[in-house]
């Protein structure tokens, strides 16, 4: 028998092997650290049996796959522990996320923080115990029986479910068994390092209709520095948190007359309009034209482009004149209309075509969050329309776009790429030409992906772009998506160089995605004190005392005729408070004016970056922080 490593070793045996003995095989040191395995394709315990030839790799906490089935593993023994301390609670479903795990549960009354802590503690214990972890299966029935036994009415449901020939899959540790499909590690040992976080309410199944469970969340790693350094992220997380600050710096409010629909006070919109300023100037330089397209559009547009089939409960829908139109959730067929206004022939192709569209999509209440989450918000589109034999030149030029802009932010980034989900249109000859596109595109760049499998837009693969901030999270915002079905459905053609009619090839893409998604992550990346081209108040003029307020506006006016946003702080307070207040809203530049600097035409600066400078020229601070702006320097 011949087992293929993903690296494309082969390995022989004579016997059938579990995942293990083959970790085994390559080290002790993988064996040990091994969480899981990926057996042609698919996700398995380290207890899997292999009997044919096959290709195998082992999954470590380092790959998402281990981390899958580590902090699964984790989840079952918080249930463990809960069944031992509180044995008449029910369980319902408890799986892995993205960084860590949680499990739901029904409880007439919350968990409290003393509980949690009781809970933790028990988990240990568990951990300290190493239970092996035993996988095994019963037919349908009998596993209904199995849980109506142990009284588990929510995993009876859920077998109730499957098909009538489904055989179900069970793991036990100790005295604790939960209906699971897996993958999990061999025993509790592993799960080394945990902390119990939040608890909220969740419904049952996702539904209102249900009934509220008790959801506790938490995470594992393998070792308690990785912990530590992962809880240490999540406080300095909640200090930057933009609806706290964009609250604190009066950037915008969420409002209950309008959940999911953010309102820009005053000084968001300086920063939303800088961003935008900024995207209008690197799109003109890269040959992009500016369009604009309607909010609201009849439904047979939205029916020719799929919407109305693939997105309408994502869309917000009306009635004018007795007909059916849709609020756009997304700007592309209007970018369709656009084109095909008049006929255009080789010459001009590619045309790369720009909108910074409102667009709205309904979003369940639960799942707004500030800015990252809401109902409705501004594109930075770009449609760009071209023939096959330019797709990976105008894929570059973006993938060149998108890099500069996330440079100049500071932002680190990986690449995924997307490819064909269950729901989508077009032929699989479509498909397979726009992936190998994009693919060939990221190969041929040496830019280094990922494979997310059937994550693509339902008409067409995409790149995603995933920015890391300032504390390691990372964020998915630009995006390239190759589309042959919509110049398909709304019949674009152009003139060929012989003469013929041929359709074109379209790439959708953005940069910073939601322009309000952006603000949000640019708010927390930055802790809220945004490189000074950004921020709303450039220079605080703080005079020492009313006798002075005359100075300090001829200061400020200086700094205004010079384009530098200032504002003079007029209030009789004391100048310690005053500078207080400047460095809490994060304004770069503060000025100081009393009397030795009004008597030697000078101002006292001191700055964000380096704190008191002293005294200083008006002029040679004007030119540094006109050169700082104009450079858009990181700070």
């Amino acid at each position: 028998m011949k087992i293929t490593l993903k690296d494309g070793v082969i390995k022989e045996f004579d016997r059938p092997v579990s995942v293990l003995e083959i970790a085994q095989s390559i080290s002790e040191g993988l064996a040990r650290n091994a969480c899981a395995g990926i057996v042609n394709g698919e996700e398995k315990d380290l207890r899997f049996v292999v009997e044919d030839d096959a290709e195998v790799s082992i999954a470590t906490f380092d790959d998402e796959l281990g981390k899958k089935a580590f902090r699964h593993t984790a989840s079952h023994i918080m249930a463990q522990a809960i069944k031992r301390l509180y044995p008449d609670v029910k369980l319902a479903i408890g799986p892995s996320i993205a960084e860590g795990f949680y499990y739901d549960f029904d409880r007439e009354k919350a968990f409290t923080p003393e509980e949690l802590e009781a809970i933790e503690k028990e988990m240990k214990a568990i951990v300290k115990e190493n239970l092996p972890i035993e996988r095994f299966e019963l037919p349908r029935e009998e596993a209904i029986r199995f849980m109506q036994e142990k009284e588990e009415p929510y995993k009876v449901e859920l077998i109730q479910d499957l098909p009538e020939d489904a055989v179900i899959s069970f793991y036990r540790q100790g005295e604790f068994t939960d209906l699971c499909a897996g993958p999990h590690l061999m025993t509790t040992k592993p799960v080394k390092a945990i902390k119990l976080t939040s608890v909220a309410g969740a419904y049952w199944r996702g539904s209102e209709k249900n009934k509220m469970l008790s959801r506790i969340y938490g995470t594992a790693y393998t070792k308690a520095s990785d912990l530590e350094a992962y809880l240490t992220m999540i406080e300095e997380a909640k200090k930057r948190d933009h609806r706290k600050l964009g609250k604190e710096l009066k950037l915008f409010a969420l409002l209950d007359e309008g959940p999911g629909f953010p309102f820009f006070l005053p000084n968001g919109m300086i920063v939303k309009n800088e961003l935008l300023n900024y995207w209008r100037e690197i799109h003109k330089k890269a040959g992009y034209v500016e369009v604009s397209t309607p909010i609201i559009l009849n439904r047979e547009l939205w029916y020719r482009s799929g919407h109305w089939e693939h997105y309408k409960n994502n869309m917000y829908t009306t009635v004018i004149d007795e007909e059916d139109y849709a609020v756009k959730p997304m700007n592309c067929p209007g970018g369709m209309l656009i084109y095909k206004q008049e006929m255009h022939s080789y010459r001009d192709l590619p045309i790369r075509m720009g909108e910074i569209g409102l667009v709205h999509r309904h979003e369940k209440s639960g799942a707004l969050h500030g800015l990252m989450r809401v109902r409705c918000f501004n594109q930075d589109d770009a449609h760009i329309f071209m023939t096959e034999d330019q797709i990976k030149d105008e894929i570059k030029g973006v993938i060149d776009l998108i890099d500069s802009v996330y440079k100049l932010f500071g932002f680190k980034y990986h690449v995924e790429l997307s490819t064909r989900p269950e729901d989508s249109m077009g032929s699989d000859e479509a498909w397979e030409l726009a992936t190998n596109g994009l693919r060939d595109a990221l190969d041929e760049n040496g830019i280094e992906y990922v494979v997310n499998e059937g994550d693509g837009a339902f008409y067409g693969p995409k790149i995603d772009f995933h920015l890391e901030d300032s504390i390691g999270r990372t964020w998915q915002c630009g995006t390239i998506q190759l589309d042959m079905q919509m110049p398909e459905r709304f019949e674009l053609e152009y003139v060929a160089a012989d003469g013929t009619k041929k359709r074109p090839v379209m790439i959708h893409r953005v940069c910073f995605g939601s322009v309000e998604r952006f603000i949000g992550i640019l708010i927390e990346h930055f802790a809220g004190q945004f490189p000074t081209w950004l921020c709303p108040v450039q220079v605080k003029v703080l005079p020492i005392s009313d006798k002075f307020i005359d100075y300090a506006e001829k200061v400020a006016a200086a700094f205004d005729e010079a384009g530098i946003r200032v504002k003079v702080d007029h209030r009789a307070e004391k100048i310690g408070y005053k500078i207080r207040e400047a460095r809490n809203e994060r304004v770069p530049y503060i000025v100081v004016v009393g009397e030795k600097d009004q008597e030697a035409n000078k101002i006292s600066l001191r700055t964000r970056k380096n704190g008191e400078e002293g005294q200083q020229d008006l002029a040679d601070v004007i030119k540094r922080i006109r050169e700082e702006i104009d450079t858009r320097a990181k700070d």
